[in-house]
C-alpha cells in the first residue's frame, strides 16, 4: 500500500569519502561536454576512476540543475528489466499503478531540470541504451553522465576515455593513501624514485595504486617494489592479450590477492556472491562451510578490509561491508574457475530464503519498522537470488516471491513485486506454492487498481483451495477478494466475502496483520453504509490486536478509519489528531496509500473547521499523489464523495481564485514537505501573487534572473554550464522579446516581476 515517495532534497550524490587526487583538467573537459552535450558517457578500464571522476564533475556542477544530480548505482542489477525500475527507485519514485514504468519515470521528469549520473553500465548496456534514448527525447531539461566499459551507441552520445593518472596526480595518490595506513609516511627525496617506479609499473590506475599503497602496513617500499615486479614480468612472459591497461589492473589485483591469507583469498571469491551490501551474519552464514569455520569468516572480513579490498559502512542496523566492483567481478572469475559459482549462488539464494522467511514470520510484531530499514538494505540481495531462483528449475522463485509480500505490499514496492510474481506465475503448478503466488499477486494487483487481473488470480486460488482442502489459501484468496470488490463499489457482495474470511481466520486461529485489515476493510464498508457504530467497533478491536502485539502498519489503518468515525460526529479536534497519529506511522513505511488516505481526511478536518487555505493546499497535494496510487480515491464514489464536498466548501470560503492559488501550491510541494505540512511541522504560507504571463522560455527566464543578479554572460555560462556564446544568444533574445536595448533594463523588469 505504497507509491511515489520524492524525498525534499536536490539530488542524492554521495559524500567523498577520500580525498580526490589530480583529474582537474578531465574534471573541466566532462563539465564542458555536460554544456554542450546531452549525453556524456566515461569509458575507461575498471579501477581508472570513473566513478569518482563522474560524482566530482556532477558535484561541480550540481548548482546549474534546478533539480539537482541524482546518482543511479546499476552494478547490481543482473535483470535488464529492472533497470527502470531501480532508476526510479534511486530518484525516490514509487508508482503502484500499473502503468508502464517507463512512462512513470518520463512523467515524473518531464518538467525538471537535473543531471542523472548512471554508473556501472556496461552488464545492462542495451537496456540502459535504450531507457536514455527515450529520456533524452522526453524530458528537455535533463541531462545524462553515463560509466561504463563501453558506449551506449546512441545518437547524440559524447565520449570521454578516462585515461590513468599522470605521473605526479599518481604519485600524490600513493602518499596520501600510504599516509592513511602508514602514519608518518611522506614522499620525499629519499623515496620518490620508487614509488615512481611503483606507480609506473601500476599504470596510473587508482585502484591499482590504492591496493599497492596498504600493503606497506606490511611491506617496506623496496620489498613492495620486488613483489610487483615480480609479478608483472610474469604478466608480460605470458604475453597475454587485450588492452594493456586492463592487464595491468589484472596484474595489480593478481598480486593483491595472492598477498591475501588462503582464508581472505577464499573470503574474497565467495563474497562475490553478494550484490549491494552484506552483514556479518550473511558472509558467515554463506560463506563458511568446505573447511572454512564461521568464526575464520569473520577474521579474514577484517583481514579485507584492512587491504582495502572490502569496504565497511556504518548503517543504523550496525555494520554492512561492500565489495569494490571491480574486485567483486575478479571473485566472480575465481569461482567459477574452480566450479564453484553454482554452488556459492546457491548457498546465497538459500541465505536470503530463509531470511526472508524469517522477515515474514517477524513482520506481525514491533520489528515492523526495523523489517522495512532491513529488507531495503537487502534489496539487491534480494534480486539476486531471485534472479539465481528465475535461471534454475524448480519452485524456489515462486517461494521466494511469495514470501517477500510483506515487501511489496508493505513498503511500496508494487511494481517490482508485480514483476516476481508475474515471473513466478508463468513457471508455475497447480499446488500450495502457485496458490500462494495467486493470492500475493492479486493483492498485489488490487493496490496497484487493476481490479481484472486481480478478481482472475483471486477466484483461480478460491477454486484451487477449494478442492484440495487448502483452509489458509481459501481464507487470503477470499479476504483478498473481498477488498477488489470493496474498491470496486460493491458493499454487499464485500461485506459477504470479508465476513467469510474473517470466519475462516477465526477457524483456523489465525492471527496476523491480515486477519488485522479483513476487520479494518469491513469496517470502512460500514462508513460507507453510515454504520459508524459498527465501523468504530471493529476498528477499536482490530487496533486492541496490534497493540497487543506491537503492529502498526495495519494498525494505522484502523487509526485512519477511527478518524472518520471522529470527523462524522463532529469531534474534530480528535479526528485530527488521530489523522496526524496514521500519517505519522504510514510515512515511517513509505505506505503511499495510507500516506494519501490520511492527508484526504486531515484536509476534511481543516475544511470542517473553518480553515479553507489548509484544506486547499492538503487538496492540491493528495492530487499529486493520487496520481501514482491509481485513481483519485480509487474511482469510488464512496470514497470520493467526502472529497467533492471538501473542496467546495474551501472553494466556497476561499473564493475560485485562492482555492486554485492554495491547490496549486500543495500540487508543488514534495511528499515530505506535503506530510510535514498535514502533520504540522511546517507553516502554510500565504499564497505568493500570481507573476504575469512572460514571453520567456524557461532557460530565458533564467537568463534574466541572472542578469539581475549582476552576472556577466561568461559567469551566467559558467553558472549554467553552458558555452559562452549560447549565453549571449539568450541575453540577445530576452532584448528582442523585451524590446530592450540594455541589460539594465531587463534587471530592471525582473526586479519588477518579483513578489
Amino acid at each position: 500500500m505504497c507509491g511515489l515517495l520524492s524525498p525534499g532534497r536536490k539530488g542524492n550524490l554521495p559524500a567523498d569519502t577520500t580525498s580526490f587526487v589530480g583529474r582537474r583538467s578531465d574534471v573541466a573537459e566532462v563539465r564542458r561536454l555536460l554544456s554542450e552535450s546531452r549525453l556524456v558517457t566515461l569509458t575507461g578500464v575498471g579501477g581508472v576512476g570513473k566513478t569518482r571522476l563522474a560524482l566530482r564533475a556532477a558535484a561541480e556542477t550540481n548548482r546549474a540543475f534546478r533539480d539537482g544530480a541524482w546518482f543511479v548505482e546499476l552494478s547490481g542489477v543482473t535483470d535488464p528489466e529492472l533497470v527502470v525500475h531501480t532508476v526510479l527507485e534511486q530518484l525516490g519514485v514509487h508508482d503502484d499503478t500499473v502503468r508502464r514504468h517507463r512512462t512513470v519515470l518520463v512523467e515524473h521528469l518531464r518538467d525538471r531540470q537535473m543531471l542523472m549520473i548512471l554508473d556501472n553500465c556496461e552488464h545492462v548496456v542495451g537496456a540502459t541504451a535504450d531507457l536514455v534514448d527515450v529520456l533524452l527525447r522526453t524530458v528537455p531539461g535533463l541531462r545524462v553522465l553515463v560509466t561504463s566499459r563501453e558506449r551506449l551507441g546512441i545518437d547524440g552520445e559524447h565520449l570521454w576515455q578516462v585515461a590513468p593518472l599522470p605521473q605526479d596526480p599518481a604519485l600524490t595518490l600513493f602518499a596520501e593513501r600510504a599516509a592513511a595506513v602508514e602514519p608518518g609516511f611522506t614522499l620525499d627525496a629519499r623515496n620518490h624514485e620508487t614509488v615512481s617506479q611503483i606507480c609506473a609499473l601500476l599504470g596510473g590506475i587508482p585502484l591499482a595504486i590504492e591496493l599497492a599503497a596498504v600493503r606497506l602496513r606490511v611491506l617496506t617500499l623496496d620489498h613492495l617494489l620486488s613483489r610487483l615486479d615480480d609479478t608483472f614480468r610474469v604478466l608480460a612472459d605470458g604475453k597475454r592479450g587485450g588492452d594493456p591497461r586492463h592487464q595491468t589492473l589484472l596484474a595489480a589485483v593478481d598480486w593483491s590477492f595472492h598477498l591475501c591469507t588462503r582464508s581472505e583469498q577464499i573470503l574474497w571469491a565467495r563474497a562475490s556472491v553478494f550484490s549491494g551490501t552484506f552483514d556479518l551474519q550473511a558472509a558467515e552464514r554463506v560463506c563458511s562451510g568446505d573447511s572454512v569455520a564461521p568464526e575464520e569468516v569473520m577474521h579474514s572480513l577484517t583481514g579485507l578490509v584492512d587491504k582495502s579490498v572490502v569496504v565497511s559502512e556504518q548503517q543504523p542496523s550496525g555494520t554492512r561491508f561492500r565489495l569494490l566492483e571491480p574486485l567483486r567481478q575478479y571473485g566472480l572469475e575465481k569461482l567459477r574457475g574452480a566450479g564453484r559459482e553454482h554452488v556459492m549462488r546457491e548457498r546465497h539464494r538459500d541465505y536470503f530464503m530463509e531470511w526472508a522467511e524469517c522477515r515474514e514470520k517477524e513482520w506481525f510484531g514491533p520489528a515492523q519498522p526495523q523489517i522495512f530499514a532491513l529488507t531495503r538494505l537487502e534489496h539487491a540481495n534480494l534480486r539476486s537470488a531471485l534472479d539465481f531462483c528465475f535461471d534454475n528449475e524448480g519452485d524456489h522463485c515462486v517461494h521466494l516471491a511469495s514470501t517477500l509480500w510483506f515487501y511489496w505490499a508493505g513498503c511500496g514496492m508494487l511494481g517490482e513485486g508485480r514483476h516476481w510474481l508475474d515471473r513466478a506465475l508463468v513457471r508455475s503448478a497447480a499446488g500450495p506454492l502457485r496458490a500462494k503466488a495467486l493470492w500475493v499477486n492479486g493483492y498485489v494487483a488490487t493496490l496497484q487498481g487493476d481490479l481484472a487481473a486481480s478478481a482472475r488470480m483471486l477466484e483461480e486460488c478460491r477454486r484451487y483451495a477449494a478442492e484440495v482442502g487448502d483452509e489458509p489459501a481459501l481464507a487470503y484468496s477470499t479476504h483478498r477478494l473481498a477488498c477488489t470488490h470493496l474498491i470496486g463499489d460493491d458493499l454487499d457482495l464485500a461485506d459477504n466475502l470479508f465476513e467469510e474470511a474473517i470466519g475462516l481466520y477465526r477457524g483456523q486461529g489465525t492471527v496476523n496483520s491480515h486477519t488485522m485489515l479483513a476487520g479494518i476493510e469491513l469496517a470502512i464498508s460500514a462508513t460507507f453504509r453510515h454504520d459508524f457504530a459498527a465501523a468504530e467497533r471493529l476498528c477499536v478491536e482490530a487496533k486492541a490486536v496490534g497493540e497487543q502485539h506491537g503492529e502498526l502498519w495495519a494498525q494505522a489503518y484502523a487509526i485512519y478509519v477511527l478518524a472518520l468515525c471522529a470527523w462524522v460526529s463532529g469531534d474534530f479536534a480528535r479526528a485530527d489528531q488521530l489523522g496526524r497519529e496514521c500519517l505519522r506511522i504510514k510515512r515511517t513505511f513509505h505506505d503511499l496509500l495510507g500516506i494519501v488516505l490520511a492527508i484526504e481526511v486531515l484536509a476534511w478536518i481543516a475544511a470542517s473547521q473553518g480553515n479553507a487555505a489548509r484544506a486547499a493546499t492538503l487538496l492540491g497535494a493528495t492530487n499529486e499523489i493520487w496520481q501514482s496510487v491509481g485513481y483519485p480515491m480509487f474511482g469510488s464514489r464512496y470514497f470520493g464523495a467526502p472529497h467533492g464536498e471538501c473542496e467546495s466548501a474551501a472553494i466556497s470560503a476561499l473564493g475560485e481564485q485562492e482555492f486554485r492559488a492554495m491547490f496549486r501550491k500543495g500540487m508543488d510541494l514534495e511528499l515530505e514537505d506535503a506530510i510535514s505540512l498535514a502533520i504540522g511541522e511546517k507553516l502554510i504560507e500565504e499564497p505568493l501573487p500570481i507573476p504575469a504571463p512572460t514571453p520567456l522560455t524557461r532557460r530565458e527566464q533564467q537568463v534574466a534572473d541572472l542578469i539581475a543578479g549582476g552576472m556577466s554572460n561568461k559567469e551566467i555560462a559558467a553558472r549554467l554550464v553552458i558555452a559562452r556564446r549560447t549565453a549571449e544568444g539568450h541575453v540577445e533574445r530576452i532584448l528582442q522579446k523585451l524590446g530592450f536595448t540594455s541589460r539594465a533594463q531587463i534587471a530592471t523588469w525582473v526586479t519588477e516581476r518579483r513578489p
